[in-house]
């Protein structure tokens, strides 16, 4: 359908991505240590700037010994706005069972 109108996605600019999605992290409250976000020194999730995309991953479960890593690539903003929902359900979840 954008063919028909002459209209096209803009592209994805995987810095400003990155960006974006760090500071939305840090503002849910985790702490960044070489690409790496936690909580509680508890590795939550962590992203790093690929090939055309946004490297990112987050943990089954919170681990200190080690974590097993679901990860994801992140192709445009819609991407990384899921990514940060994700985060941020997770974290809600996690602190419930912490109760």
């Amino acid at each position: 359908m954008s063919e028909e109108w002459g209209f096209a996605a803009p592209a994805f600019k995987v810095d400003e991505a990155l960006a974006r999605l760090r500071r939305d992290l840090r503002e849910a409250g985790l702490v960044e240590r070489g690409g790496v976000f936690e909580r509680r020194a508890t590795a939550i999730a962590k992203v790093a700037a690929g090939v055309g995309v946004v490297e990112a991953a987050i943990v089954d479960r919170p681990s200190r010994r080690a974590p097993t890593w679901r990860a994801r690539q992140l192709t445009s903003g819609a991407d990384v706005r899921d990514f940060v929902t994700l985060v941020k359900k997770q974290l809600g979840a996690w602190s419930q069972d912490d109760e």
